[in-house]
């Protein structure tokens, strides 16, 4: 694929909130908090907000997924809330249907369905999730088939059973990766692609190229469309900026060590609390996250889109101070309408 320059006002940006549960707070606090964001990127002009499916984690209260978008969507009036996302594995597809099929006929036009093929979890959370142990995932492709199934009865392969509501709803579906079997199959069925650069930076330009290799013209999109989800914390200078993506970083560092805790406030220097071994192991993982000041997030972010291609950047902010986090999704939306 040529690359063309592509201003940041050009493409939609969106938000992924993974609904954080802070030191001390409670997951009530946690969808006050989330609800808040999700009304403060609507008055911003951000095109979606997408909520994860993880369990058994202190700092996640977005486990009831599609519970808290019914809850989002109930307090805005026009941004996309969506799943970023279900993790098809530990369900039914016919339960998703229905659920999905509930939400787009309660907020009809609102609704994404994004989906995942990981457990979002540990094995033995996932143990307890699924109750069939042989489900790992690599039936993915036939979950999804059946699923599409029943929002499309032309799709439904003879199976009988209708999803009420969810039969005829065009609810928009996307498949989410870290890797390129999604990109592969997201562009052998020519879906809308999700790729979490916000975890998995190293392979974002090859599941990129993957995908649009791989892509097929279809009755959903006649072209490739790429989501790239990405760490984007703003604030008024760099430092400040740092210090804030302290806690992202400890939350990774716990996560290397199984000392699972709610979100912790941030560090004067990630060094006090992480081995030079750690920090290298967080540049990995956190690698192609966009830290800084307004001019240093635009400098990064211009450069990651020309470099991507990307039609769409999902940008979250694991921040422990509220505000703060209102405040760096703000500072984001103002570098993306400056630019000209």
């Amino acid at each position: 694929m040529s690359k063309h320059a592509i201003k940041l006002n050009e493409i939609p940006f969106s938000v992924l909130d993974l609904a954080p549960i802070t030191a001390g707070s409670t997951p009530a606090d946690s969808f006050r908090h989330t609800l808040e964001l999700a009304q403060h990127a609507e008055k911003l002009g951000y095109n979606r907000f997408w909520l994860a499916e993880h369990h058994n984690m202190p700092f996640i209260a977005s486990s009831a997924t599609s519970v808290v978008m019914s809850h989002v969507a109930a307090g805005t009036s026009k941004i996309r809330i969506g799943s970023g996302g279900i993790m098809l594995p530990n369900h039914a597809p016919l339960v998703i249907a229905e659920q999905f099929g509930t939400l787009e006929s309660l907020y009809p036009g609102r609704i994404d369905l994004g989906l995942g093929r990981a457990p979002g979890t540990d094995q033995g959370t996932a143990r307890a999730l699924r109750r069939d142990l042989g489900r790992t995932g690599e039936d993915f492709p036939e979950q999804l088939a059946e699923l599409r199934g029943y929002f499309d009865p032309s799709l439904a392969q003879g199976n009988p059973i209708k999803a009420i509501p969810g039969e005829g709803l065009n609810i928009p579906i996307w498949l989410l990766g870290s890797s390129g079997f999604s990109a592969q199959l997201a562009g052998e069925l020519g879906l809308p692609f999700a790729f979490a650069a916000h975890f998995s930076p190293h392979n974002t330009l090859g599941a990129l190229q993957i995908y649009r290799k791989a892509f097929k013209p279809s009755n959903v999109l006649d072209k490739p469309y790429a989501m790239v989800a990405l760490n984007i914390i703003a604030a008024e200078t760099d430092k400040e900026a740092k210090h804030l993506f302290t806690t992202l970083q400890q939350q990774f560092l716990n996560l290397m060590s199984n000392n699972l805790t709610p979100l912790q406030p941030p560090v004067d220097d990630i060094s006090e609390v992480a081995s030079s071994y750690q920090i290298n192991a967080l540049q990995q993982q956190l690698g192609s996250s966009i830290i800084g000041s307004q001019q240093t997030v635009k400098e990064k972010l211009k450069t990651f889109v020309e470099e991507s291609q990307a039609d769409e950047i999902m940008a979250i902010a694991q921040v422990y101070d509220h505000k703060a986090r209102l405040h760096s999704y703000e500072l984001l939306a103002e570098i993306t309408r400056s630019e000209r």
